[in-house]
């Protein structure tokens, strides 16, 4: 295989002979004497400067390269007389792959997010998404580094199911009944595929659970969708979720993990991803990366739920949604916790039960949840969890409370029958650590492909 762009530019020395493969993104003519051809493949954010000459062949055809046209280039990587750049290539030979038009939409100018949005087919090739798209590579192997590192085993569980894990009633419907035929007599539930109603998954923690009761320590990464109507920043119908489970471990241990795992993605992105992060930092939010060093560097703080809110109707700070002891935090209050009273991450734990879902355990004041959320500057929560509740009569109590049919998870009731343990996980929301990695604001612009309400082209 020919070397990556990536590679060519790390090379330590000149290299008499090489091929180097990416697109075209500028071209501009030196008099009559030769044309800079720039051109990346993709593998980092720097592009190559290829010299071709007017000795070329096929010069005229360089002379009209379009931008976004896909090239191979032969020749010396050497050192580059210009400024900017450590290297060269001076082309002995440059064949044109495929060709790009004028039509082409990726032109050197500045791109409104939202019109790259309307092209995601394209916009890969472009230094933002590129970067972005990097990252989220790279921070997908450094999430699987962690777990495997601490000894937890990676578990696929279900896209499709019958269990409600959140109990919010906000899910797809995954169904063969033709909602347009007319039927001699109403379908039952049994007449589905399945035999009863299914639906594309809101989390894996429910499955999770079944593994950590056998193998300890377990963690899932995949896809999960919510059919909420909702069009904010940082919402999206289908995105991937990270979601770790440990037997014989309890709320603190829950707290300690999560924290740790926040700080071992920053630092992996600080060290792996700095020419992407400082290209976030000059051009989409500013001070990105000493929020991020400090994310890395500094430990993070703990309040009760209870505090928080003490905390935040003392403040003076008049914010759009009232804070009310009862009610959930909005990003507004869980974004002033971290940003300007802490001025650091916090976790904020033991919530009021009637928030939180079914699974979560009954603290012995009979009125809390053992519950966290990892709120981080910039974003606001970025990680929830809890322990779970293990005692058998307790969770039967508990799904009575939420209104669920014990019926329906009665095997997640009998891993509470058979040799029931402590045991805690949490859920991260890849997309949302993206976000806090990148700076970039909006959800759609850190997934490939955004599934939103109203939108599901590409």
């Amino acid at each position: 295989m020919e070397p990556l762009i990536k590679e060519i530019l790390n090379s330590q020395h000149p290299i008499p002979e090489l091929t180097a493969r990416g697109w075209v993104r500028t071209r501009r003519a030196s008099g009559k004497a030769f044309c800079f051809v720039e051109i990346n493949d993709g593998s980092c954010l720097a592009n190559l400067q290829v010299i071709a000459a007017n000795d070329l062949p096929n010069y005229n055809d360089v002379e009209s390269l379009q931008t976004g046209a896909s090239v191979a280039v032969s020749g010396s990587l050497v050192a580059s007389q210009g400024k900017g750049q450590k290297w060269e290539l001076q082309a002995r030979s440059l064949s044109i792959v495929g060709n790009a038009d004028d039509s082409y939409p990726l032109q050197k100018k500045g791109h409104s997010v939202e019109f790259l949005r309307s092209i995601a087919h394209l916009r890969p090739r472009t230094n933002l998404f590129g970067s972005v798209f990097r990252v989220r590579s790279r921070m997908a192997y450094a999430i699987h580094s962690f777990f495997q590192e601490r000894g937890f085993q990676y578990v696929h569980t279900p896209i499709i199911t019958a269990s409600d894990c959140e109990g919010a009633g906000e899910m797809f419907r995954v169904t063969t009944l033709d909602p347009c035929a007319t039927y001699s007599t109403p379908p039952k539930p049994e007449d589905d595929f399945f035999g009863r109603p299914s639906f594309l998954t809101v989390s894996g923690q429910l499955e999770g659970e079944v593994f950590a009761t056998a193998l300890s320590r377990i963690y899932t990464f995949g896809p999960t969708f919510r059919a909420e109507n909702s069009h904010t920043a940082r919402h999206a119908s289908e995105f991937w979720m990270i979601e770790p489970e440990m037997a014989f471990c309890d709320l603190r241990g829950d707290m300690d993990l999560a924290e740790s795992f926040i700080q071992y993605l920053v630092r992996d992105a600080l060290l792996h991803c700095a020419d992407e992060i400082g290209f976030f930092d000059r051009f989409i939010d500013k001070g990105l990366t000493q929020r991020l060093e400090a994310i890395a560097g500094s430990p993070f703080q703990r309040v009760s739920y209870a505090e928080a809110i003490r905390i935040l109707q003392s403040s003076g700070k008049a914010f759009e949604f009232p804070v009310e002891n009862g009610q959930n935090l909005q990003s507004e209050h869980e974004r002033f916790l971290s940003e300007e009273v802490f001025k650091c991450p916090v976790t904020v734990h033991d919530y009021p039960q009637t928030i939180k879902p079914f699974y979560m355990r009954r603290n012995d004041d009979g009125k809390t949840v053992a519950a966290m959320d990892l709120l981080v500057p910039g974003i606001g929560e970025v990680i929830g969890g809890s322990q779970r509740e293990e005692r058998l009569d307790v969770l039967g109590q508990s799904l009575m409370a939420h209104n669920l049919d014990p019926a329906a998870y009665w095997w997640y009731v009998d891993l509470r029958r058979y040799g029931s343990v402590p045991h805690a996980g949490f859920g991260l929301g890849f997309e949302r650590l993206l976000m806090l990695i990148t700076g970039v604001a909006n959800i759609r612009d850190v997934i490939p492909f955004a599934r939103t309400p109203g939108s599901a082209e590409f």
